[in-house]
């Protein structure tokens, strides 16, 4: 029997299980127990940190569903600052009958008809001093991601005058429920499976996560087993995709249940002037607020070592820089830091050399003012200084400027191939991810380092924690026009009329992007869907190896089972993408059946339409041609794919795909192949 004193969560609500403290001992002998599907550490997961939405082509007067107000988004995060007016209540009526959770209000936190209700977790882990004990947002993180969701309309945003203009979330009349998993050092999953159940349980349609870790087996994944019990009761999980770019298969959150959503830019981008002593300018990238007002000397970090510390001073870092030699004057560092060390000993300003071949792409706040350059323009910066005895520079305030290059997927953002499932496409799509402004907590500061002073309502930032809320909004936005629709459809909804984005601009293809980029109102009336639910997962899962204990543990269903009726290979589950790998850069081919559902036009008929490049050597469907009668029916096909891996393209993926098309609609469906490196 397990102690009472070592148990540290019990998961009743939506699934079965339980948190303890245990020994590697009493783990080993609890793993072996029946009745018992896995038994895996608890890890500490991290936060994947106004244009938008009209950049993708959803506007403020865009046709909204009455019954948006019902719709309530579950936002897994670090809290929410709930004074913002993003979150301000007035005007909305009572939470929707459904809900059923609650608020842990304190004396310095309450909910309203807005925010309908917040809890907080901390069992998994230890906090630190001065920690806020409520759902209250002390980090910004959680109320940024919340009002890009579901953020009221706020005229006159703007952070400390830049990007003004009109704030507001995708869908800003739903309503948001709070759970706050992430502290100052992460996100337990103890508590993220806590959340998870209570999310459940209160009656939340979508639930919202920017969080993420490692790759693992779906089963040892906190959150993967919280979004498959989402999924079985109806409610689809949007998750962040990871920072971990660009190296291949470093996307995370790809479970086949849930959404995962990477980061692309939009069409406005920040830059930070920089004037030098001899009047050459150079444009570099960040996001500085405060103003210029005079030159200032300017000198090396390599010139200005401390030499009491033993570390090399031309990167700037922790403890490099002589205070006698830098304070008061314009830093240039190779590399980039937060600029805690040029803060340190006095530096006014500081200019950050990117490393060779790295765009200038995120721009990030800093505790002083920054530009961040590329590496040829930091070179003559530094042989600038190298030619005057008395150097001196300043950096302006950063403006806002067109990107006409836009949309690409940023460097940052996590890419394919999915490493736990091959021959599942991840991620699913993408979406504005890159200085997104939205609401932010007024209890820390733009940066929350110390000696950072400025406390603001609005803040910029970027990852693809950003990119997530926008899709969750996507999805609630379908959600409120079809609320009987099960998450596999809604996903497939937004996968498929998803817009392709360019090779040229992402030379990783779909493994940066997905199915493209989210369009909302195409989302709405998509014509068909590929629909799936709890049991196609489980014909996955027992074609990966999964045996019938552990399904009907996972699933809490006691006839699940795997045999020839239920174990299914994975190119045969309902998904809206093709994919298929092998080990060997041979001639390789897949058969995929899929089944699509009319939600279109009642009488349709739709045509298969396959761009098939070199590396394919057939993509054959059969039929070619779908015809309709009734909404909601269901017509199934083949797809057979032979793939010459040898004529692979240097991102290691062959790209085609299939749009099904009635004239009006187009289905459009990625499909590629890959070797496994």
């Amino acid at each position: 029997s397990l102690a009472a004193e070592s148990l540290v969560h019990s998961y009743s609500k939506s699934f079965s299980g339980f948190a303890a403290k245990l020994t590697k001992a009493e783990t080993e002998k609890l793993s072996g127990h029946e009745g018992v599907v896995s038994v895996f550490p608890s890890q500490l997961r991290q936060l994947h940190t106004t244009r938008s939405w009209d950049f993708i082509g959803f506007p403020q007067t865009v046709a909204r569903a009455t019954v948006e107000s019902d719709v309530i988004i579950g936002m897994l995060d670090t809290g929410i600052w709930p004074e913002s007016q993003s979150f301000n209540a007035s005007g909305y009526g009572p939470p929707p009958q459904k809900w059923k959770g609650t608020c842990q209000s304190s004396s310095n936190f309450t909910c309203n008809n807005k925010i309908i209700g917040a809890r907080f977790y901390h069992a998994g882990q230890d906090l630190n001093d001065g920690e806020t004990i409520s759902p209250r947002d002390t980090e910004g993180h959680g109320t940024h991601t919340a009002s890009t969701a579901a953020g009221n309309i706020v005229t006159h945003a703007s952070l400390l005058g830049l990007a003004a203009g009109t704030a507001r979330g995708g869908v800003p009349s739903a309503r948001i429920a709070v759970y706050k998993i992430c502290w100052t050092l992460g996100c337990s999953d103890v508590d993220i499976l806590a959340a998870f159940d209570d999310a459940i349980s209160d009656g939340v349609d979508i639930i919202s996560l920017s969080v993420g870790g490692a790759p693992t087996d779906y089963f040892q994944d906190a959150i993967a087993i919280g979004a498959f019990h989402s999924m079985k009761n109806s409610i689809l999980t949007s998750n962040s995709a990871g920072n971990s770019g660009p190296a291949a298969g470093t996307v995370s959150n790809v479970s086949p249940w849930s959404l995962s959503v990477a980061a692309s830019t939009i069409d406005r981008k920040f830059a930070t002037g920089v004037k030098l002593g001899n009047g050459r300018t150079y444009v570099g990238g960040s996001i500085n607020t405060y103003e210029a007002s005079r030159m200032y000397g300017l000198i090396y970090g390599g010139d200005a070592l401390n030499r009491t510390s033993g570390s090399d001073s031309r990167s700037c870092g922790a403890g490099s820089l002589d205070r006698d030699l830098v304070r008061g004057k314009m830093v240039h560092c190779d590399g980039v830091s937060r600029g805690d060390e040029q803060a340190r000993v006095g530096a006014v300003a500081s200019t950050m050399s990117l490393p060779p071949d790295t765009p200038l792409d995120a721009a990030f706040s800093f505790l002083l003012p920054v530009s961040v350059l590329t590496n040829a323009d930091s070179a003559q910066i530094l042989e600038y200084i190298n030619s005057t005895s008395d150097p001196t520079g300043l950096i302006f305030k950063t403006r806002a400027i067109i990107d006409n290059s836009s949309p690409h997927v940023i460097d940052f953002s996590s890419r394919g191939p999915n490493p736990i499932t091959t021959d599942i496409l991840k991620p699913d799509l993408t979406a504005p991810g890159v200085d997104i402004l939205a609401a932010w907590s007024e209890a820390t500061t733009v940066t929350g380092q110390d000696g950072d002073t400025r406390t603001v309502p609005f803040n910029i930032i970027s990852g693809t924690s950003m990119s997530c809320p926008h899709a969750s909004a996507a999805a609630a936005y379908v959600k409120s026009f079809h609320p009987t629709w099960s998450p596999a459809a809604i996903k497939s909804a937004l996968m498929t009329t998803a817009r392709q984005l360019s090779v040229e601009d992402n030379s990783d293809a779909e493994f940066a992007y997905g199915s493209g980029q989210i369009d909302p109102i195409k989302a709405v009336n998509p014509g068909l869907v590929y629909d799936a639910g709890e049991i196609d997962y489980v014909r996955m899962l027992c074609g990966q190896g999964y045996n019938a204990t552990q399904l009907r543990l996972v699933t809490g269903d006691s006839s699940a089972s795997c045999s020839e009726a239920t174990d299914g290979t994975v190119w045969d589950l309902n998904y809206p993408s093709f994919a298929l790998s092998s080990k060997l850069k041979t001639s390789v081919t897949r058969v995929f059946h899929r089944t699509v559902t009319n939600v279109g036009s009642a009488t349709s008929t739709y045509t298969a339409i396959v761009n098939g490049p070199v590396g394919f050597d057939t993509i054959r469907v059969e039929p070619n041609v779908l015809k309709f009668k009734n909404i909601g029916e269901k017509q199934s096909f083949v797809v057979t794919v032979t793939a010459l891996l040898a004529k692979l393209k240097q991102s290691g993926i062959i790209s085609g795909v299939l749009v099904w098309s009635d004239g009006s609609h187009k289905v459009r469906s990625p499909v590629v192949a890959h070797t496994l490196q």
